[in-house]
This record gives C-alpha cells, sequence and structure tokens, in this order.
C-alpha cells in the first residue's frame, strides 16, 4: 500500500512538472511570436525645402590651348602638379616665328630711318618757308611724304606686335595659380588653335554645382542657405546661394545654381565630388509647403501602391495604404492616408504582416 502511494505522489509530481514546463514554454512562444518594431510619428515639414544633387567644381577653370599651329617641343607639367601664376607649362615650335620677327625688326629699323630723315626734311623746308626760300607747295609735298614714312613706320611697329603676340602664344603660361588635373597632349604632337593641351583648376576655390527642377525654382533664392552633404566625407556645411540661373532653355527643363562653400571647408574637398543639398524655403512658402514627412524606409512598395504598418491597439499592426509625395533625402512627404497623431512601423526585425503581434522597442 505504502508503495502505490509512493508511486501516486511520484506521477502527480511528474504531471506537475510537465505542465508547468509546459506552460513556461508556451509563454516563451508567444513572445517569440512577437516580432520587435521601432515605431515612431510622422513629422511636420517645418523646415520645407527642397533637396538636390550635384557635383563640387573649381571656382575658376581654364582649358589651356594655343592659338597658332606648330609641334609640342616641351609640356613641363604633368597632373597634380601646383602652378604658380605666369608659370611656363609648354612650349610650341616657333622657328617660323623667329625668323618672321628678325625680318619685322629690319622693317621696323628701315622705316625708323626713313621717318628721321624725312622729318629733318621737313624741319629743313618749314624753315626754307619761313625765310621765303621755298613755296608752299613744296613745304606741302615734303609734309605729306613725312606723314606717309610715318604711316609706313606705325605699321612696321604694329606688325612686330603681332609677331611677339604670336610668338607670346608659343610660350604657355598659367594664367592663374592652380593646379594641374589633366594633360591632352604629349611632347611631340601637333598643336591646333583652340584644341586642349592642359586642363588647371584655382586651388582651394570651390562651389557647388546644383540643378534645380522648374517645380521648385520660385522657393529658390540668390544668397539664401543651402546645407551641404559631402558624400565622400560625410561632411555637412552650410553654404550660401551665390547663382541661380534665369532659364533652363539649354539645360532640359532643370535650372543651374552655384553654392558658394566656405573657405573653412574646403580642405578635404577635391572637384568632382558628388554632393547632396537641401534648400531651405523662405517663410512664405514655408506655409504653403508645409506636410508630413516619413522615413523612406518605413514604406511598403507594392506594384504602385504604397502603405506603411500602423500600430494599433494590443501592439497589433496593419497595412494602410497612403499617397506619398516628394522625397527629401531620406524622408517622403504624406500626402493622404495617414494623420500626425498614428503611431507606424520604421523598421522591423523579423517579417510582419497585417494583423501581426509586434513587440515595440523602446
Amino acid at each position: 500500500m505504502k508503495r502505490v502511494n509512493y508511486i501516486s505522489i511520484l506521477f502527480v509530481s511528474f504531471m506537475g512538472l510537465i505542465s508547468a514546463c509546459s506552460s513556461s514554454e508556451k509563454k516563451t512562444v508567444e513572445d517569440e511570436k512577437k516580432v520587435p518594431v521601432v515605431v515612431a510619428t510622422p513629422l511636420t515639414d517645418n523646415r520645407a525645402g527642397i533637396q538636390v544633387s550635384g557635383q563640387v567644381e573649381a571656382g575658376q577653370t581654364a582649358m589651356i590651348s594655343t592659338r597658332v599651329m606648330g609641334t609640342i617641343t616641351s609640356v613641363k607639367v604633368k597632373a597634380g602638379d601646383l602652378v604658380k601664376q605666369g608659370q611656363l607649362l609648354a612650349t610650341i615650335a616657333n622657328d617660323d616665328m623667329k625668323a618672321k620677327k628678325a625680318q619685322v625688326e629690319a622693317s621696323v629699323a628701315e622705316a625708323e630711318a626713313a621717318a628721321a630723315v624725312a622729318t629733318k626734311d621737313l624741319e629743313r623746308f618749314t624753315q626754307l618757308y619761313n625765310s621765303q626760300s621755298a613755296s608752299a607747295k613744296e613745304l606741302e609735298n615734303v609734309k605729306l611724304q613725312h606723314r606717309s614714312i610715318l604711316s609706313k613706320l606705325e605699321s612696321a611697329r604694329q606688325m612686330r606686335n603681332e609677331v611677339h603676340a604670336m610668338l607670346a602664344y608659343t610660350e604657355i603660361k598659367a594664367p592663374f595659380p592652380g593646379v594641374i588635373t589633366q594633360k591632352f597632349a604629349e611632347e611631340g604632337s601637333m598643336a591646333n588653335p583652340g584644341m586642349p593641351i592642359l586642363a588647371l583648376e584655382q586651388t582651394k576655390s570651390f562651389q557647388a554645382l546644383i540643378s534645380v527642377p522648374e517645380t521648385d525654382v520660385m522657393g529658390v533664392k540668390p544668397n539664401g542657405e543651402a546645407i551641404v552633404t559631402v558624400k565622400a566625407t560625410g561632411t555637412t556645411f552650410t553654404g550660401i546661394l551665390s547663382e541661380v540661373s534665369p532659364s533652363s532653355q539649354f539645360t532640359g527643363g532643370q535650372y543651374l545654381a552655384k553654392v558658394a562653400i566656405p573657405d573653412n571647408e574646403k580642405e578635404n574637398l577635391k572637384a568632382g565630388m558628388y554632393v547632396n543639398v537641401f534648400i531651405p524655403f523662405s517663410n512664405e512658402v514655408k506655409a504653403s509647403s508645409s506636410s508630413l514627412t516619413i522615413p523612406l524606409e518605413s514604406v511598403i512598395k507594392k506594384e504602385d501602391l504604397t502603405g506603411v504598418y500602423v500600430l494599433g491597439t494590443d501592439d497589433i499592426v496593419s497595412l494602410r495604404w497612403i499617397r506619398l509625395g516628394k522625397s527629401h533625402g531620406d524622408r517622403v512627404d504624406v500626402l493622404s492616408g495617414l494623420n500626425k497623431e498614428e503611431t507606424f512601423v520604421v523598421k522591423a526585425e523579423g517579417r510582419i504582416y497585417n494583423g501581426a503581434k509586434v513587440s515595440v522597442v523602446k
């Protein structure tokens, strides 16, 4: 009898243990079914504006070329070299120019000698005319001859200036201090008028070139602020809109604008870096364009529909279809379907669906 009671006690204890384990396991399974989520409420865009992209460019850029045809005899720089204003960059063969210069110099010397003789003749005939030893006709002829010779002298001097100018184009010098960014020709190549030989950019003088769509250009004004984010470095700073083009006729409906970059932000910049630029609208535009925004990562897309998971009672989410507007960087405007008091799922640490239970991560 005692043995039977002992067995009964063991059986009851064992069943109780199983029941407790099952309850604990059931509770754990129920907790595991809840997907952890991060939630938020829509933000009111009190700082309305537009987000555009662009590139960093040098404040001054020059394509170095020549106005004469000839063989390139030397290129004294390479890409990456820093140069000073007036520094010799390349030379073009100029033997024919030097020969022409010698001819012109000889013509100038001859014209100057003739002008000196004509000047003395004019002085002598003037004295003779004053002493009534020469007629007015003779004096007039000498004056005309003197004027003709002086004209020939001036013509010879202008030809010399032209030759000097052409010779200057055979010695290509830097128009401003900067850095050589490209080398288009090598020694021995034939240079043609207008053909680029080198590309020069001014150092430490950068600006951001952006394109503004015509739907937003009315909110962009010169001298306004622009918040620039450089993708390569991740740095963000405030620049000034230095220029806004009044026409998009030749830019495909996009209005080009330039953002001046502060000097203390130019240290690690290079021309060609991509930037994102946020341009806040003026107060007048803000009043008419204020809207709700949500993160782009929270948007669910199914074919042509867009929606978000809205958090309801008992931590149950439901899929809500919404209509979206313009994107502003990593956020997008909500035109309809969501109000500012509702809570939606920004991201989930697992798969969620319409009617799923979630646990909110604080």
